[in-house]
């Protein structure tokens, strides 16, 4: 697990999320730990290492 700190696209705050380094691209929903609006986010890792990260509204 790998935790990231990134800002939320609807209130700006910096928040953090664990991500799994096992899963190479993933996408999907979760809710701002802050204001509760829907992130999409998309993920993609190579050999184990953050490749890129995007975090936008749905």
């Amino acid at each position: 697990m790998f935790e990231h700190f990134f800002t939320c696209p609807y209130c700006w705050e910096t928040i953090s999320m664990l991500l799994d380094t096992g899963v190479s691209k993933q996408q999907y929903i979760e809710d701002c730990e802050v204001c509760c609006n829907p992130i999409e986010i998309q993920v993609s890792f190579l050999e184990g290492e953050l490749s890129d990260f995007q975090a936008t509204t749905n």
